[in-house]
């Protein structure tokens, strides 16, 4: 089985912490040469300095704030024009905050589009010709598993969630003649900041502890725990190896077990 990502070069959004710097990580273990992608350029610094990698291989970073496709688009162009070019796409940035979908407002909605959707496609743009030139390209939505089944007091999240699958299903089916594959990994409840999070938030306004709610979401997963990120980045970084090239324009829920749909 073909694993070996030697000679590509993978541009990791969100790359600054949780499952997007285990995906890096991944990749770099792989032999990937790494682009970190994120906003905050401090820790951006630090994760470079936790990618492995050979003498033989480059890893760099580019700085944008997702909520402005338009600050992401410019940052990948800029970088494409002095040289850069990318095999493998991971588009990945943290969730919009939790509540329900009726007290959501407008510009909720709005932020959330441009950062998982505009943002991605914004990227898109720059890369998808060096792709196709290449006839070979991998991009990997890291998503949600509200893409199969909405999940409580993520009104906004499960809203915008769907309309990314639902992009990347249609880019699918266009590039694929190309050598491109594009496929949606859905994590369930992994241990992020952003689970961290949404647990803080639960205990704020339903008065029990942290651990309560913890619990709580626990009971409802088969395995019994919460996902480690690195578990979801093994199966985000299979589906961007040669092994994996005819899996194209699925939905890989990584969940231990919990979401109720095939």
């Amino acid at each position: 089985m073909e694993l070996s990502l030697v000679n590509k070069r993978a541009l990791v959004c969100g790359a600054s912490q949780g499952i997007g710097l285990a995906t890096a990580i991944e990749l770099a273990g792989l032999g990937a040469d790494i682009t970190l992608f994120a906003r905050n350029e401090e820790r951006l610094e630090q994760a470079l300095t936790a990618l492995p990698g050979s003498d033989q291989q480059g890893h760099s970073y580019l700085v944008a704030d997702f909520d402005d496709p338009d600050q992401v688009f410019r940052a990948v162009q800029e970088a494409h024009g002095k040289g850069s070019r990318w095999d493998i796409v991971i588009n990945n940035s943290g969730g919009p905050p939790g509540g329900t979908i009726v007290s959501a407002a407008r510009e909720e909605f709005l932020t959330a589009f441009n950062r998982h959707l505009l943002s991605s496609h914004s990227i898109l743009q720059v890369v998808l010709p060096g792709m196709k030139e290449a006839s070979f390209g991998r991009i990997v939505n890291i998503i949600s598993t509200s893409v199969k089944q909405p999940l409580k007091g993520l009104g906004v999240s499960n809203t915008i969630r769907g309309a990314v699958a639902n992009w990347a299903k249609t880019l699918a089916t266009e590039v694929a003649e190309f050598g491109i594959t594009v496929n949606n990994v859905l994590p369930g409840a992994t241990s992020t900041a952003r689970l961290a999070g949404l647990l803080k938030s639960r205990a704020e306004s339903g008065g029990e502890p942290e651990e309560f709610y913890a619990a709580q979401m626990m009971s409802q997963i088969p395995a019994g725990r919460f996902a480690r990120p690195d578990e979801v980045a093994a199966a985000v970084a299979f589906l961007c190896t040669p092994a994996a090239a005819y899996i194209n324009g699925i939905n890989v829920p990584v969940d231990g077990g919990r979401t109720g749909s095939l």
